[in-house]
């Protein structure tokens, strides 16, 4: 029998706008009992009773934050759920329910929504939000996503940016790096592709740092583990943009400063090995890199007992008074400025 090597397209202008909502959220399912009302009505409708809301959104814009050159669409799916709900963890709150918008050129059939939207329902399920709303329009610039996640919290458990206090320790969650090297490997891959479009890639042993940048993890463990180790952060934020900028966030709107230990930095094998291959710094990466959507966090000193020893969580580092500046001290011991080098959507390089 004969392979037909011509995938079916379905136009989108086939199904219509509501017609294509109803088709690519048929398989949601509501879970959350604040979720009163989901998709199928002029606005989601949720109680919350006597907790308190969270809300964040991003966008996502293909030639921006993605290359479909080498991004699967299920996995920009799952990527796109991902990063949004890691803002309701980074402010110790639980995610709840989402919000799906995405403008599409002509160049998508449904097939390919329906593979994006199949990365959207597997991370539904494994944070255990609702989709409960959207939008979907044209677009003259290819493929882009908005994301808002929603979630609860009782008031007395939500963490912000602004509470470190001096001799607080600076903890991280898991290790970081890993994605701004799975890039470089995707990109080196890409610019050999187009060179040799029959070159086949080995990429067994990058296996790891293509996850993270492929199909990042969202940190939903860790508010309910501090929780239950009997630990509040006293402010915290998610590693998107790079470890130097999320700590001078910490530290400028806390009003103090810091040291980060260089030897305490968790890196992965794998992504100290990549590193020496493309001959760059792993410190510097594990700073600057970003995308790791690993949670930054503060903790009181008397807590440490509590964290100690957990793989989950590695002290790397104390918050000093502000005028000691916020500072990298080397294997060396030499104390070096931290200025930030992590990704800024809206700079021109």
């Amino acid at each position: 029998m004969i392979e037909d090597k011509t995938p079916h397209r379905t136009q989108l202008s086939d199904l219509g706008e509501f017609g294509l909502i109803a088709h690519l959220t048929a398989d949601f399912k509501t879970k959350q009992p604040s979720t009163l009302k989901g998709i199928g009505d002029d606005a989601a409708v949720m109680n919350f009773d006597d907790k308190k809301t969270v809300v964040s959104t991003d966008l996502l814009i293909e030639g921006v934050h993605f290359d479909l050159s080498y991004v699967p669409l299920k996995h920009l799916g799952y990527k796109a759920v991902s990063v949004n709900v890691s803002d309701i963890y980074a402010m110790n709150a639980r995610a709840t329910q989402i919000t799906v918008s995405i403008a599409v050129s002509n160049r998508f059939p449904l097939e390919a929504l329906e593979e994006l939207y199949a990365g959207i329902y597997l991370a539904c399920e494994r944070y255990e939000v609702d989709l409960v709303g959207g939008d979907t329009t044209s677009s003259t610039r290819g493929l882009i996503i908005s994301v808002t996640a929603i979630g609860e919290a009782q008031e007395d458990e939500l963490v912000y940016r602004n509470g470190a206090k001096e001799n607080d320790l600076i903890v991280l969650t898991g290790d970081i790096g890993g994605a701004y090297m799975g890039l470089q490997i995707l990109e080196r891959e890409k610019a050999v592709f187009q060179v040799n479009p029959h070159s086949q890639p080995d990429l067994d042993m990058y296996t790891y740092i293509l996850e993270r940048q492929l199909k990042p993890e969202a940190r939903k463990d860790i508010p309910p583990l501090l929780k239950a180790l009997g630990v509040k952060p006293t402010a915290m934020m998610d590693v998107s943009d790079g470890l130097s900028s999320e700590i001078l966030h910490i530290c400028s709107q806390s009003g103090v400063g810091c040291r980060l230990y260089e030897d305490k930095i968790p890196l992965d094998p794998q992504v100290i090995s990549t590193c020496e291959e493309f001959n760059l710094d792993s410190t510097t990466i594990a700073l600057s890199g970003g995308e790791d959507y690993e949670l930054l966090f503060t903790i009181a000193q008397a807590d440490y007992d509590k964290i100690k020893g957990n793989p989950h969580f590695s002290v790397i580092g104390h918050i000093t008074p502000k005028d000691d500046g916020v500072n990298l001290v080397t294997r060396a011991g030499q104390f070096i400025p931290i200025i930030a080098r992590g990704w800024n959507a809206l700079s021109k390089d």
